[in-house]
């Protein structure tokens, strides 16, 4: 299913949608360089891995919120002279609660996770690609992206500037054999909610149909990949009304709405 795709890195791959893509890949024989904090899951994950598809997979724990981050995983690539085919920034997270409330510290690291080191990346591996006319770039946007989120301001604007930031790559390189996605998952079944600081997604009710695996988000996104979409929104018919809100409501109504629903207070009691 996949051409041309030998090399993949994956950043945020000890879990979720991350290790869900890794196993994916490996499956269609892949080799893979891996990126995460625990040391320890990623060893877990290259072993099994290489014991069951008979791939080569390094891996390297790294917070990405490091400003020298990027430069190490690329020079840890370089060293190995792999020529990354298939580019996935998906290490990111988000926080729950009023901005003015929040710890500044976490949230100047969402934006140097979700942002920075997602365009430090890409900056650092799209020339390659250009160079061989061949490549792939999965960035992790979200549904979230197509609208304003209060409680989670900085979060839904991180995946909004994603969203933009791929969309023009996606032209710019559409003529030069490099693939550019923008992925944007609904909820997914991971540990976003709880890094976040709330265990579901408000007025879902718990209802596990309203919740994705992370294997059918990576489904979808390497369907769309085939094909060159440059956005791809997974979920089904429901989060497509959710992403395409703002081109029939007025977007102050759209984001008291939105306030509504994601408003700590009508949590309560």
């Amino acid at each position: 299913m996949l051409e041309n795709i030998k090399t993949a890195l994956i950043t945020g791959a000890s879990a979720g949608i991350g290790e869900a893509f890794a196993q994916r890949l490996a499956q269609e024989k892949i080799d893979l360089f891996l990126v995460a904090r625990s040391d320890d899951k990623l060893q877990q994950l290259a072993t099994q891995l290489s014991k069951e598809h008979g791939v080569r997979v390094e891996f390297l724990a790294q917070d990405l919120t490091d400003l020298a981050a990027t430069d190490h995983v690329f020079d840890q690539i370089q060293a190995l002279g792999w020529p990354i085919d298939l580019l996935i920034n998906n290490a990111g997270f988000g926080d729950y609660g009023e901005f003015a409330d929040s710890d500044r510290h976490k949230q100047l690291s969402m934006i140097q996770l979700n942002i920075l080191a997602l365009v430090d990346l890409t900056y650092q591996f799209l020339p390659g690609m250009q160079a061989r006319g061949n490549g792939n770039i999965i960035n992790l946007s979200s549904i979230g992206g197509f609208q304003p989120i209060p409680y989670m301001s900085v979060y839904s604007a991180s995946k909004a500037f994603v969203l933009s930031f791929s969309e023009a790559l996606w032209a710019e390189n559409r003529d030069r054999g490099i693939k550019i996605q923008a992925l944007c998952p609904g909820p997914t079944e991971t540990e976003f909610f709880k890094v976040a600081g709330f265990d579901q997604m408000p007025n879902t009710s718990g209802s596990a149909r309203s919740v994705a695996t992370p294997q059918a988000v990576v489904n979808e996104s390497l369907r769309g990949l085939k094909s060159n979409q440059s956005v791809v929104v997974t979920g089904g018919l429901g989060n497509q009304v959710i992403v395409n809100a703002g081109r029939f409501l007025p977007r102050e109504v759209l984001a008291k709405g939105i306030a509504q629903i994601f408003d700590p207070k009508s949590k309560q009691g």
